[in-house]
């Protein structure tokens, strides 16, 4: 997925920041090579966990899955922002830091449970039990959340190969928990929801001991009460960011039923992977926006970056279409019948991993409350459009195709919006 355009992202980022392409190269590649092992690995994962699962079952795991995520960044409040700024820029203090995540988490939770008790009443029951739900849904709240955490702060020490290491290591538990499902348990919902649950909070443990900074913890409330409005502002913007970037999944459950939604969560699935080469770029270039907030003050830079980002994204799908046109049931009969699909959505990875990246220009430079606000105008957006296009049919080939240009507005919204903030000076935290 490295083409032209990422030597020229990465040339571009070098210029602008001082660094030799050299060092920045090597740099993206330690922090790329978790993400590329990564693909490989989930795409083990997906396999099992799609052919083993009916194709209702897969949708209704993929949905409570999302919901788990969109509630994830609820937890601690989004002090997870805070604590990936002092291993950036202070790394002497994480100890005091995680202190204040800890507590923070544990605030949280209470306000979680109400909130996922809530959605599951209104979208779930019925479809599935509330044992399977709360399984699911804490895995991703409690033991994904926390291995983000332990990624992030490796890569604010720059410690990538770590990074990368902790990356490899939790989607090869996924993809041992999804080997479980395949070969020992009955295939059913509950089943997976159960192995799911004991396989990752046994990685997370783990992962914790083995690769999180060995730091003394303090809790030091008169140090966070700066950082307060920075952490409520991302905690925002993440819900805001996930609840319009996995929406769609509950729209389509709740209009079509758990088998369209299975076939889109597959779609999905799959031009997600399109965004890692993306995030991986944006993760460094986020890093050098807060030591340097004017890093992109050229329209050229600017121009370049955006056109990689457009030009890897769609090589990456258009690879995926050939690759699925040559052998639909690569991944299994369940995953074909959407894959053959994935030539309707040819222009949606590019516009979506564009909001993605222009939302982390604003993470860098501070503009963390603009950016909340536009997540929020993006979410009423994409929630607005969406159901106007299933207004019509709820056959995925009736619709998908209308997906492009939905993505398109809300990427001309996202480039009006970020632009004109990034206008503004930047604000240090």
């Amino acid at each position: 997925m490295n083409s032209d355009a990422d030597k020229a992202q990465t040339r571009g980022l070098a210029k602008a920041t001082g660094e030799s392409p050299g060092e920045l190269v090597r740099k993206y590649f330690a922090a790329f090579s978790g993400d590329g092992a990564r693909v490989f690995i989930q795409l083990a994962y997906f396999y099992l966990v799609a052919n083993t699962l009916s194709l209702a079952e897969f949708g209704l795991f993929a949905t409570a899955s999302s919901t788990g995520i969109v509630l994830s960044r609820i937890a601690a409040f989004g002090f997870i922002s805070p604590l990936y700024r002092i291993a950036t820029v202070k790394p002497q203090l994480i100890g005091v830091y995680s202190a204040g995540y800890a507590a923070a988490l544990a605030a949280s939770l209470p306000i979680i449970a109400l909130i996922g008790a809530a959605v599951y009443m209104m979208l779930f029951a019925g479809e599935m039990s509330i044992g399977a739900f709360a399984l699911i849904a804490t895995t991703e709240i409690l033991f994904w959340r926390s291995l983000e955490v332990v990624i992030t702060i490796n890569k604010g020490l720059e410690r990538f190969g770590r990074a990368s290491l902790v990356i490899v290591f939790g989607f090869s538990m996924k993809a041992f928990a999804a080997l479980i499902l395949a070969a020992a348990s009955d295939g059913s919902l509950d089943s997976w929801a159960t192995i799911y649950f004991w396989t990752q909070a046994i990685m997370i443990a783990i992962a914790a001991l083995v690769f999180y900074p060995r730091r003394r913890w303090r809790f030091r409330p008169a140090l966070y009460r700066r950082r307060i409005g920075d952490a409520l502002s991302v905690s925002g913007a993440d819900v805001l960011f996930y609840a319009q970037s996995e929406l769609d999944k509950l729209v389509v459950l709740a209009a079509g039923g758990p088998t369209a939604a299975g076939v889109y969560a597959i779609i999905m699935r799959l031009v997600d992977l399109t965004a890692m080469p993306v995030r991986t770029f944006s993760t460094l270039l986020t890093q050098r926006l807060m030591r340097r907030p004017d890093l992109l003050g050229s329209f050229a830079t600017r121009a370049v970056m955006e056109i990689g980002v457009i030009a890897v994204s769609t090589a990456a799908i258009g690879a995926m279409v050939v690759v699925f046109w040559i052998k639909p049931d690569i991944l299994g009969e369940n995953v074909e019948e959407a894959a053959v699909l994935l030539w309707l959505v040819l222009l949606v990875p590019a516009f979506r991993n564009l909001i993605e990246y222009q939302s982390e220009l604003l993470y860098g430079r501070g503009q963390t409350f603009v950016r909340m606000v536009n997540y929020a105008i993006l979410g009423v957006l994409k929630a607005t459009l969406l159901f106007a296009i299933l207004s019509g049919s709820t056959d995925p080939r009736d619709w998908l195709i209308l997906a492009n240009p939905v993505f398109g507005a809300l990427y001309a919204v996202s480039f009006l919006l970020t632009y004109r903030a990034m206008r503004r000076p930047p604000i240090r935290v």
